[in-house]
């Protein structure tokens, strides 16, 4: 096969999107260059590596093991361009950043300081959950990522960079808003509002009502922080969320955030990479530059919430 990077990085795009117009709003190209660079692939691998029958485009058996050679091409690849901006010492070049979604109320204001410092590089952001951030790591699709609790089968370097506070949320019209403390036991007669099983907060949270030996009601299990949020506000239940995602709504006198003993809960937030992977110097200053800074950046943002 004579396939170009090109054909490669849109074959590989258009396999995580399922889809070509997803591919082209991503790599900045017409959905019909896509097309035809995806039929141009399959008539070189020989076979259909798309199943286009349903909504979404998935891949046949035969473009599994595609993609996965594909995806080990460009993690070379990548290292080849890594390992030569090494060698130049330059700090140019392209960092994939993957991120906790908690983390997307902060950590695009502290990448606006970094791109202002280092200008010549190229900071892409990705979304995920704790296994899809190891999985793109292990995938070599993001270089450094910023979460919470790091999944515990993940090799990676795990670098803990600021403090992370979790409390009780409840609307501005609830009983809780209004008391000067909370005890714990008034917990059991709430409805709570939780994460997905999977999720760090879920976990945290449940270990904090085992703890007090505390039996909770869970009326409602939602996929994001945002979601939650708004429920809490429409005064469905109470929660357990990131302090750090409430900013906005707290100030606003939206949610309250009462006092109750033992909360908040303080976790850390971590800078992760793959272990003996090296990082580009774009990478590297990254890294460098949130170790430094991030702290210092999240409390002057929430120093209310972290007081």
């Amino acid at each position: 096969m004579h396939l170009t990077i090109k054909q490669v990085r849109v074959f590989c795009e258009v396999a995580r999107q399922g889809s070509v117009l997803g591919a082209a709003q991503v790599l900045h190209l017409t959905p019909p260059a896509v097309s035809q660079l995806v039929k141009s692939v399959e008539q070189q691998a020989g076979h259909t590596l798309f199943d286009r029958g349903g909504r979404r485009m998935s891949l046949t058996t035969a473009g599994e093991y595609f993609l996965h050679y594909a995806r080990r091409l460009l993690a070379t690849l990548k290292d080849a361009e890594d390992t030569m901006a090494r060698l130049a010492r330059l700090e140019t070049g392209r960092v994939t950043i993957g991120m906790a979604a908690a983390a997307s109320y902060f950590l695009p204001q502290l990448l606006g300081v970094f791109r202002a410092e280092h200008p010549g590089i190229d900071v892409r952001l990705r979304l995920g959950k704790r296994a899809e951030l190891a999985a793109m790591l292990h995938a070599n699709e993001a270089d450094i990522c910023v979460m919470g609790r790091p999944p515990a089968d993940l090799p990676g370097r795990v670098e803990p960079f600021a403090m992370h506070p979790h409390g009780l949320v409840c609307s501005r019209d609830h009983p809780f808003a209004r008391a000067e403390e909370v005890p714990v036991t008034a917990l059991a007669e709430q409805p709570f509002i939780v994460r997905e099983p999977t999720s760090g907060t879920r976990d945290l949270l449940q270990q904090f009502l085992d703890q007090h030996g505390i039996q909770p009601t869970f009326v409602m299990e939602m996929p994001s922080d945002e979601a939650i949020k708004h429920a809490v506000m429409a005064g469905m239940g109470v929660s357990v969320l990131s302090l750090h995602t409430i900013a906005l709504e707290w100030n606003s006198g939206l949610l309250a955030a009462p006092a109750v003993p033992g909360l908040p809960l303080v976790r850390r937030w971590n800078v992760v990479h793959v272990a003996g992977k090296a990082l580009s110097p774009a990478a590297e200053a990254f890294r460098y530059f949130i170790l430094e800074r991030g702290e210092a950046h999240l409390a002057s943002l929430f120093a209310r919430e972290t007081a």
